[in-house]
C-alpha cells in the first residue's frame, strides 16, 4: 500500500486532484484540524478545490518516511504555500495515517499544529487567537463553507 501513499502526494505535488481522489475508497473518511471531518465525495471535492486554488501559484508538496502494509500506513508530508487570505508564507508539517480497503485508502486522518499554522497564515491574530477552541470552531466553519461554495459551482459547470 505505500505506493498508494506515493501515487497520493506525487498527484498532489503535481495538483492533480484526480490522481489523487483515484487513491480514496468511495467511502473514504478524512480529518484535519482546519476542514474536521468529511466523508466520501466531501473528502474528495476538499482536495479538487484545493489543488484547484493554487494551481499557476507558489505551492510545492514534499513527502518522507512512507510506511505501510496492508491495512494502515503513515507519511510525514509539508506544504509550502502563501495562504490567499492574507498573503502571508506558510511552511505546515503534517504527520497522514492511513487505513485501507479494497487496496484504496479508506481513512486518512492529517494532524498538525493548527497554532503554530495559524501564527503563519494569519500574523498576529493567530498568535493571540489559533490556540483557542472559538478559532478551530470558526476555522472549520469557514473552510466547510469554502468547500460548500466550491461544490456548488463545480456542479453548475
Amino acid at each position: 500500500m505505500k505506493n498508494i501513499i506515493e501515487n497520493f502526494y506525487t498527484a498532489f505535488a503535481n495538483l492533480d486532484a484526480e490522481g489523487m481522489v483515484a487513491c480514496y475508497h468511495k467511502e473514504v473518511v478524512f480529518e484535519d484540524p482546519a476542514f474536521g471531518l468529511l466523508k466520501g465525495e466531501k473528502a474528495m471535492n476538499m482536495w479538487r478545490m484545493l489543488c484547484d486554488s493554487q494551481k499557476g501559484k507558489d505551492f510545492v508538496v514534499k513527502f518522507s518516511n512512507i510506511e505501510a502494509d496492508n491495512q494502515e500506513g503513515h507519511v510525514d508530508w509539508e506544504a509550502f504555500y502563501t495562504f490567499s487570505k492574507t498573503g502571508r508564507k506558510v511552511h505546515n508539517r503534517i504527520k497522514a495515517e492511513f487505513k485501507f480497503q479494497d487496496g484504496k485508502i479508506i481513512e486518512h486522518i492529517d494532524k498538525f499544529d493548527l497554532y503554530r499554522w495559524s501564527r503563519q497564515a494569519f500574523g498576529f491574530t493567530g498568535f493571540l487567537m489559533g490556540w483557542t477552541p472559538f478559532f478551530k470552531k470558526k476555522l472549520i466553519i469557514q473552510t466547510n463553507k469554502l468547500l460548500s461554495k466550491f461544490e456548488k459551482n463545480d456542479s453548475s459547470s
